[in-house]
């Protein structure tokens, strides 16, 4: 659930401000407003920060041998501020090293067939009168050149001639060739070029010496970025709340934010203790930025690494719906990860993870919480489809096979499921449709579970006849599910416009797509006003069209559930087959060892990116979007020392 919130406004003596952040961050309840302050404390503050994070990133790139945990040198403060002062201006340095040794060796590529060049040589010459310039032509337009143009040959290779022009006077001779083009005199002269290329390497290695020898101090730089970071989070309060300017002895400040319902007593004793005035009331519907805190049963809190992970919150005035999210996605992941092995195989990591954590006094995380019930669900779904391993049903123990559920088992691959209300034997269902009529299932389970939750939502918020609008989504829904069932799965077993048995079901399902349309057209908007609601549906007309199309789309994209999960079978069994015939040479043996392994090994990661992007997709976008979530919220993170 979502816990109640209550705004607060606290108001103090501008002067006691400091102390009484203090106070507050102390008291640790809470979450403030956003604040952007400003001063030079602050601006300092943030400058140490983005210095100490260029400075771990350049340090931390130095492997050195391990050290043992508190066995790291120590720095204090204003070392570290000064040593990543000094390692900024360094790595500012480094660039304009390697910018200037670039364009050295650019030019020195230039005259690498000119041999070298000395601007010294060429003034003086052109201080006793005699000018030169240089350039190039073509091979075989050298011996064109007018007779009238001094020049003197340089070198020649089968393609260019380069020489010189001899008091050609100021500008291009005007009898020379198009062809000749004059190369511009180096910067400086190239030995000078070589041995400033020399000092700047020489310095360059003076700097990386500089980085190695620091490195020891990450851990310092590090352990100072992460305590910085709590002081930028005071000063950037303290600088922005709001205050009087009058600069007078009771000059007010004041502060506002939003505290867990449940901890207001404890908060207004707080104020009262510190003397602060405090004013509070219930958000409005107006209010955007209410941190959201979740609060559920050590169960339904397994998802919560997931979703810190993808950085999704609900917002506070939308569905807590991680129980929902937890039991589908342990389903999800079962069905696309789909091998019993495999699930095994985690699990067992996983516990012996746990153990060891256990037994090192460590907190266990709670994400390998998650891992362990989604590895295990992993097993549960192998064990009912019989897929161990991709290893032929035929090849496995009997009590294993026997686990298995026959519809949907690849023990029983070939078979063909005679539908009972159908008297004609060629109509069947296999393995592979069943699946795909469970995928399907779920779809129809999960959006339903939306819009009932949307339907209960409208009635406690007193929007009687908007629930006729989710009833409307239902029957789509239900509908829409015979609909894909006969055009995706079977339509000799499903009949889109047939009888089953006297009963005209699929002119019922049809029925039901177009009452159930109307019915959203009507009171989907509805906000006490059914012309209005009518109204703002012709208004987009061409998406509420489109609504009845997303409804078969969404209940179709479940079936990447069962297509996923038969590719990783795939991948599998071909892994198995190419290992098979070298498990019996001695001599390969070891080989199809490491084949076996790393194909494995792949598949699984496959299966776990598979996971992340189908999945997560399902519960986040699909659900989601029929239940009318966007994830907007704001985690509740109260002010408080995040250093302790």
């Amino acid at each position: 659930m979502i816990e109640p919130m209550k705004k607060v406004s606290v108001v103090l003596l501008n002067k006691e401000k400091e102390e009484a952040l203090k106070a507050l961050r102390k008291i640790g309840l809470v979450h403030l407003e956003k604040i952007d302050g400003a001063s030079e404390k602050l601006t300092a503050f943030k400058e140490y920060s983005n210095n100490a994070m260029l400075t771990e990133s350049i340090l931390g790139e130095i492997k050195l041998p391990k050290q043992k945990k508190g066995t790291e040198p120590k720095l204090s403060d204003e070392k570290v501020i000064e040593l990543c002062k000094e390692v900024v201006a360094k790595s500012e340095r480094k660039k304009q090293l390697m910018e200037e040794i670039s364009a050295d060796t650019t030019e020195l590529d230039r005259f690498a067939a000119w041999g070298d060049v000395s601007n010294e040589d060429l003034d003086f010459l052109t201080e006793k009168g005699i000018a030169l310039k240089l350039y190039e032509i073509n091979a075989e337009k050298y011996s064109l050149i007018d007779q009238d143009i001094e020049t003197i040959l340089v070198n020649n290779d089968k393609k260019t001639v380069r020489f010189l022009i001899v008091n050609g006077g100021e500008g291009r001779p005007e009898k020379l060739l198009p062809e000749a083009f004059e190369v511009p005199f180096p910067r400086i002269s190239t030995k000078l070029l070589e041995k400033e290329i020399l000092a700047d390497e020489k310095e360059l290695d003076q700097i990386q010496a500089f980085y190695t020898d620091n490195a020891k101090y990450v851990p310092a730089v590090t352990a100072f970025k992460k305590a910085l970071e709590s002081d930028i989070e005071f000063e950037n309060i303290n600088s922005g709340m709001g205050c009087d300017k009058e600069g007078s002895e009771n000059d007010l400040a004041w502060i506002s934010g939003y505290v867990p319902a449940a901890d207001l007593d404890d908060f207004k004793r707080c104020c009262s203790a510190n003397q602060w005035a405090l004013a509070y009331a219930d958000p409005e519907d107006e209010d955007t930025e209410v941190p959201t805190k979740l609060k559920n049963n050590k169960l339904v809190s397994l998802i919560y690494p997931l979703t810190d992970f993808l950085g999704t919150v609900p917002g506070y005035h939308e569905f807590d719906i991680s129980g929902w999210f937890l039991l589908f996605f342990t389903i999800f992941f079962a069905m696309i990860f789909g091998d019993g092995g495999y699930g095994a195989l985690v699990a067992v990591l996983i516990l012996f993870l746990m153990l060891k954590t256990k037994i090192s006094g460590k907190k266990v995380p709670a994400a390998f919480g998650l891992f362990l019930l989604v590895s295990l669900a992993t097993v549960v779904w192998g064990a009912v489809t019989c897929t161990w391993f991709g290893i032929p049903a035929d090849m496995l123990p009997e009590w294993l096979t026997g686990l298995s559920i026959p519809y949907i088992s690849g023990a029983y691959e070939s078979a063909q499921w005679h539908v009972p209300w159908n008297s004609d034997p060629s109509v069947y269902l296999t393995k592979d449709q069943n699946l795909q009529i469970f995928c399907f299932s779920l779809a129809l389970i999960q959006l339903c579970v939306a819009h009932l939750k949307a339907g209960v939502r409208n009635i406690k918020d007193g929007k009687g006849l908007k629930v006729l609008g989710d009833l409307g989504s239902l029957l789509q829904l239900v509908g829409m599910f015979w609909v894909v069932l006969a055009m995706v799965v079977n339509g000799k077993v499903f009949p889109m416009l047939g009888y089953i048995n006297g009963i005209p079901i699929g002119y019922i399902e049809v029925s039901l797509i177009a009452i159930g349309f109307a019915m959203s057209f009507v009171f989907a908007n509805y906000e006490g006003s059914i012309g209005a609601s009518v109204l703002e549906s012709c208004k987009n007309i061409i998406s509420v069209l489109l609504g009845v199309v997303n409804v078969f789309s969404d209940i179709v994209s479940y079936i990447r559930l069962w297509a996923v999960g038969l590719a990783g079978a795939a991948i599998s069994n071909t892994v198995n087959t190419l290992a098979g015939p070298i498990l019996g040479h001695a001599i390969l043996f070891l080989a199809a060892i490491v084949l076996l392994v790393f194909g494995h090994g792949l598949n699984m990661i496959l299966n776990v990116l598979s996971v992340i992007v189908h999945g997560v997709r399902l519960n986040t976008l699909e659900f989601c979007t029929h239940i009318g979530m966007s994830w907007s919220g704001v985690k509740y993170q109260p002010f408080a020392d995040r250093n302790k």
